[in-house]
């Protein structure tokens, strides 16, 4: 596996999950460059939602887990939650709630128990919405959007914690392809900012735009390296069963179904 220069954002050392008892990560090392963009691809059942839970601190997890230099299991609740947002799949949040109060959610770890929000809190939450191109439904209800709106909008909660780290699963669902580019462009920028963003992708020519991949299969990572490398190509196309290609088209890489 390719090693980076980078100072780490996260660093796992023999990480390992079990769910109901059965081993779905086996003993991983990984490390994640800070201000860097790194993909997670691999096939269905690869452990690679189950890997970003867990780096996130949602799943129980054996081994070592730091955040920006720290163990992850000794910060205490809010400290993590103000340099790590999470952005996962079919979040579940009261269909009620107005697309405001929704973003607002992640200025909790900003604010005192009980506390009022901040014109900081205020400013942030519009950033993200705006953001998101979600400013103008605000004053909706959140069961009022449609799924890929509704997608738009979590991601405008995980962007109002202004966190250093973003981890994000599936962040493309539901996103129509105009809006694919628009997350696209979205997280460039915050690496630009020199945030940190994680991001399991089913999509592997989005995925591919990113610094870094972590090819995963069974459990256990395959490949780690820059997406421009072709060694990475070969790591994906083989993961994949040589059912697609990595191919360069305008300018960029893209994978399109094997010919073979």
């Amino acid at each position: 596996m390719a090693a980076s220069a980078m100072p780490n954002a996260l660093k796992a050392q023999q990480f390992q999950v079990s769910l109901a008892g059965r081993p779905v990560l086996h003993g991983l090392d990984l490390d994640i460059a800070a201000g860097q963009w790194t993909s997670i691809v691999g096939p269905n059942g690869a452990g690679k939602s189950t890997l970003l839970k867990a780096l996130a601190g949602l799943l129980p997890a054996t081994g070592r887990v730091e955040l920006l230099g720290q163990p992850l299991h000794r910060l205490p609740a809010r400290s993590r939650a103000l340099q790590l947002a999470w952005l996962g799949q079919n979040e579940s949040t009261g269909d009620d709630l107005r697309v405001w109060d929704v973003a607002m959610l992640g200025r909790l770890p900003h604010q005192s128990w009980l506390g009022a929000s901040s014109p900081a809190d205020h400013a942030a939450v519009e950033q993200a919405l705006r953001a998101t191109q979600a400013w103008d439904w605000r004053e909706r209800a959140l069961g009022q959007l449609s799924a890929g709106e509704r997608q738009r909008v979590l991601l405008a909660r995980a962007l109002a914690v202004q966190a250093q780290v973003l981890l994000m699963d599936e962040p493309l669902a539901n996103l129509d392809p105009p809006h694919q580019a628009d997350w696209l462009q979205l997280v460039r920028a915050l690496v630009d900012q020199g945030r940190t963003v994680v991001s399991v992708l089913h999509e592997i020519t989005m995925a591919l735009h990113a610094d870094h991949m972590v090819v995963m299969a069974q459990g256990r990572i395959t490949h780690h390296g820059p997406c421009a490398d072709a060694q990475t190509h070969r790591a994906v196309e083989q993961v994949f069963d040589h059912r697609l290609a990595i191919h360069a088209l305008a300018g960029q890489w893209v994978a399109l179904p094997s010919n073979t």
